[in-house]
């Protein structure tokens, strides 16, 4: 898994409640499991005036002109801001690797659905939640200033707007050491391997009949 220790970068807006993940990723592009190729159709309902299809070349669609990510001063973005109770809906990996894939590594808003927000830290991604008048303070700022940066600082729990304000955020202390250290629940099992083995290894010895090959 990819880690996440600190990002500086554009700030983008999803200016509006209840993001739902077939909002996110629309279900027609959930064959693959690669967890690779779906930025060119996150937000596709949104950023497309057709229908998006698996494999389709994006480059040619007509996009929509009034959806942010398609402005020119929004390219480029790595931090996405979001309103309450983004990522609801259906369960769905897809929607992190579209982010991630899009080129976000975080997004912000005031809560999340729970499950979007579990399948994020296990795919390497950051959820943030701050204060609704937190949140107003970076809209406001975004909204203002082309080119508006934040610094997200994940050891010190921090984001950073480029006056210098500060806000906090909170996070569970084991999310936070898998995140830093890029541990998926696979990898953070394989930290033990040698203990792994070691038990293997005795078992083998105490209890034999359960490594006989089954014969037919």
């Amino acid at each position: 898994m990819k880690s996440f220790t600190q990002v500086s970068g554009i700030a983008a807006p999803m200016d509006r409640a209840n993001v739902d993940t077939d909002m996110i990723i629309p279900k027609q592009f959930l064959k693959s499991i690669k967890r690779s190729g779906f930025g060119k159709n996150l937000f596709d309902e949104l950023r497309y005036l057709d229908e998006g299809l698996p494999d389709q070349d994006c480059s040619h669609r007509p996009v929509n002109p009034d959806f942010p990510l398609n402005f020119a001063r929004y390219h480029g973005a790595s931090v996405l801001l979001a309103r309450e109770n983004f990522g609801c809906g259906s369960s769905r990996e897809h929607a992190p690797w579209a982010l991630d894939d899009y080129g976000f590594r975080c997004v912000i808003a005031p809560s999340f659905a729970d499950i979007f927000y579990n399948n994020s830290f296990k795919n390497g991604f950051l959820p943030i939640v701050l204060a609704d008048d937190e949140l107003e303070v970076l809209f406001s700022e975004m909204y203002a200033a082309e080119g508006y940066e934040l610094s997200v600082d994940l050891e010190s729990q921090t984001v950073c707007t480029p006056s210098g304000q500060i806000f906090s955020f909170e996070i569970d202390a084991f999310r936070k050491h898998c995140l830093l250290n890029g541990f998926d629940d696979i990898e953070l099992t394989l930290q033990d391997s040698d203990s792994i083995a070691a038990y293997e290894s005795a078992r083998r010895v105490s209890a034999p009949w359960l490594f006989d090959a089954v014969k037919a």
